[in-house]
Order: C-alpha cells, then sequence, then structure tokens
C-alpha cells in the first residue's frame, strides 16, 4: 500500500499536459470486440483501470501488445463470449461494456456484474431494456448477466427516461450489427460517446447523432480494424485547473478540448478565477482568493458530477457560503467526512452540501473514498497548512497517471510513499 504525503501552501506554476481520456478509452476498447480485427488506439492514459479492461479483453482472447505507453495494439479475432475473469469484471464499471459489446457481436453474452465507486444504487436496468428491445433475453443470476438472442438482434426504437452514459454506450455495441435502424431516445451527449461513435464509424459502423439526444445506428454485416486517437480528459484538466485555482499562481493546461470544458470553467470564472482560454490550452491565473458559488450537477453539457469533489475543494475556502447540489447520483458525499479533518465547515441536507469558506485549514490524515474524492483531497491537501497523508490512493490512479509527478513538477511539495 502507498499514500500521498503533501506539505501545503505553496503556489503552482508553469505547464501540465493532459492524457486521453479514460471515460472514452473505456468504451472504444470494448468496441475492439467488435471488429475481429487489428486496432491502433492512440493516446490510452497509462491508469489502472484501462490496465484492467486489457486484461479483461485479454482473457476473452485479445490480443493486446503496448507499442509504447500511450499507444495499443488490439486484435480481437480470436475472441470468445462467456469467458471474460469475473474477478476483474467485477472491479471496475467499465467491464459493463463487454456484455453490450458480446450481444453485438455474438448475440449471446454471460459476463459478471459489474463493479467501480460505490456512489450508491447504480442499476444496469436501461442497459437491459435497452437489449431486450433489440431481441435479447436478459437474466441475472449467480453474479452474471447473461444474454441470448434466438432470433437475431433487429433495430428498435429505444427511450430512455434519464441520459444513462453507461446505457447509451450499450445499446451502440448491441445494435451496430442488428438488422435495420435502432433509434436512441433520451440518448447521453457527453464526449466520449462522440469519440466512441467516430471511432465505429471509422471502423465501418454507420452511427448518426452521437452528441445529442437522439442517436441512429443503421446495421451493417462487418467491421475493419482502424487507427484512432482518444480524445483529452476534460475532469483531468479540470482537476488541475482547481488544484491551480486554490493555490494560487499560473498553470497552462495543455491538449484540451475547450468546447468540453465550458461548463467547468464558468463556475471558476464565476469562483473569481482568470481563464486564458486558447485552441487547445486553458491558462488559469489564480490569486488564491475564491468567491462563493452554487453549482448542481447535471448531465452533459452541464457541471459534470465527476468534477463536484473538486470544485467543493475549492468551495471549502471561498468567501462566503457555496452550495453543490448532486443530481447524478445519490452517494457522492462520502468525501466531506475526510474533507472535515481539515477544518472545513460543510452541512448536508438532502442531496444539497454547504460550505462556509474557511482560511484555517489544517493537514491531516485522510482516506480517499472514490476515485474523484481522493483527487479532490489532494487539492484541499495543496491549500491547507502543515502535512497532510492520503491514503488509499489506488481510487486515484484509477483514473490519473503520474499525479503526484505533475503537481511535483508545478511546484508542490508532494511525494508518494509506501503506507
Amino acid at each position: 500500500m502507498e499514500k500521498i504525503i503533501i506539505n501545503g501552501g505553496l503556489p503552482l506554476n508553469g505547464d501540465v499536459y493532459i492524457d486521453g481520456m479514460k471515460n472514452a478509452a473505456l468504451p472504444i476498447i470494448a468496441a475492439t470486440l467488435l471488429c475481429g480485427d487489428t486496432c491502433i488506439i492512440d493516446n490510452v492514459p497509462a491508469v489502472s483501470d484501462i490496465a484492467m479492461l486489457l486484461d479483461i479483453i485479454a482473457g476473452m482472447g485479445a490480443k493486446v501488445e503496448y507499442l509504447d505507453k500511450c499507444r495499443i495494439s488490439i486484435n480481437t479475432a480470436n475472441v470468445k463470449p462467456g469467458c471474460s475473469p469475473f474477478d476483474l469484471v467485477c472491479k471496475i464499471r467499465g467491464s459493463a461494456y463487454i456484455i453490450g459489446a458480446e450481444i453485438g457481436r455474438f448475440g449471446t453474452a454471460h459476463v459478471g456484474y459489474p463493479g467501480g465507486c460505490d456512489f450508491g444504487v447504480r442499476p444496469l436496468d436501461l442497459h437491459l431494456m435497452g437489449f431486450e428491445a433489440l431481441g435479447a433475453r436478459i437474466t441475472v443470476e449467480s453474479g452474471y448477466i447473461n444474454a441470448v438472442s434466438p432470433m437475431g438482434l433487429h433495430g428498435n426504437s429505444i427511450y430512455f427516461r434519464i441520459p444513462s452514459v453507461g446505457a447509451t454506450v450499450n445499446c451502440i455495441l448491441a445494435s451496430v450489427f442488428a438488422e435495420g435502424v435502432t433509434t436512441i431516445e433520451g440518448a447521453a451527449q457527453e464526449p466520449h460517446i462522440v469519440d466512441m461513435a467516430n471511432f465505429l464509424n471509422a471502423c465501418g459502423a454507420d452511427i448518426t447523432g452521437a452528441g445529442t439526444s437522439s442517436i441512429k445506428v443503421r446495421g451493417v454485416k462487418s467491421l475493419k480494424g482502424c487507427h484512432h486517437t482518444i480524445i483529452p480528459d476534460m475532469i483531468e484538466a479540470g482537476t488541475y485547473m482547481a488544484a491551480a485555482a486554490i493555490t494560487g499562481g499560473c498553470v497552462r493546461v495543455h491538449n484540451v478540448i475547450p468546447k468540453h470544458m465550458e461548463s467547468v470553467c464558468s463556475v471558476l470564472q464565476r469562483m473569481g478565477v482568470k481563464l486564458d482560454i486558447g485552441a487547445d490550452t486553458i491558462t488559469v491565473h489564480g490569486d488564491g482568493k475564491l468567491i462563493a458559488t452554487d453549482v448542481v450537477t447535471q448531465p452533459y453539457p452541464g457541471f459534470p458530477t465527476d468534477m463536484h469533489p473538486q470544485i467543493s475543494a475549492l468551495m471549502c475556502v471561498a468567501d462566503g457560503v457555496s452550495r453543490m447540489s448532486e443530481l447524478v447520483w445519490d452517494n457522492r458525499f462520502r468525501y466531506i467526512n475526510e474533507f472535515q479533518k481539515m477544518g472545513t465547515i460543510i452541512s448536508v441536507a438532502d442531496r444539497t452540501a454547504s460550505f462556509t469558506g474557511s482560511q484555517k485549514l489544517s493537514g491531516a490524515p485522510v482516506v480517499s473514498t472514490d476515485l474523484r474524492a481522493g483527487a479532490a483531497m489532494i487539492i484541499l491537501a495543496l491549500r491547507a497548512h502543515g502535512t497532510s497523508q492520503i491514503s488509499k490512493i489506488s481510487l486515484i490512479e484509477r483514473g490519473y497517471d503520474n499525479i503526484v509527478g505533475k503537481l511535483a513538477s508545478l511546484g508542490a511539495d508532494i511525494k508518494k510513499v509506501d503506507e
């Protein structure tokens, strides 16, 4: 076990480079299962969730080869359904995409129930409803999701009562080879759905409307391999922007798509942070002085739930009372007990947390409760006086490659040690 040690109070200055988006790489890796050919994927983030999904598809018969740290060759010609390793599938949420890919290519699936961060109830009901609309029969037994399509898969109309990234991805994967046209209404609009659709179209799929609430998938007979580059990670970018804002100094964030960052930029600007937005960079000019604001998490293009804890860290020191309302997940506030160890003033009622800004934060030993909460604890520790120790950092490394090295290069007093 390892932990992160931070001596807070230092401003961040310099340049930081953003990796590929984990949440785009996961569905694209699953989508390679449909191809039965070789795909070259660039800008793959070197994080543990990605490594685990690659191990899962390798266990199914895929040939996975690292061409360099962030460039991977995947050949899925010899993949077999129903053999994804259960002990790995149950550890990450992204393994859910194996279900849609197996149904789409083989018309059958046998996949363990996926895991991931605990944000409360995260049902697969919309996923399964979409599979059934396409002609699959679904059963859940002994921890496995089973699907068969005795009459084959056929295009149909699918309606989501709430936007779901996972269900949208899975229904696209399942319908690529379905006979006829599948229409997904109420679809999620996140950039990583667009990235997966672009990947599949480059392989020969016929998908239109990705990035809108109405997606059409016209079934095709086959796919071929392609060469694809993963889009930059907007959540990683937002995390470093928040760290720069809370500590002061000047940080230029490279390899971003500013359009994806609009809701995060809007919140930071409301909090008094000066931003210079370029073609593929955002420069954060911070003096450590922040203004209270209210934020509500929503599906894209609204403010992302995956930036909720990081912005909450800023609210802990902003002048006045800020409020964070979480409308996506019902158990995202578990980090608050850890924040309070540093002297923060927070109260929670229903799905809204109120933060009274305080400058008297002190370093403390804290435990990461999930991926983004762990990143937020790092942000808060960078501002707090004294030394903080953050444990259970394996959760953080699920989504951030070399976060310690990147922050150290910006001037943070931070290191990773054996616990």
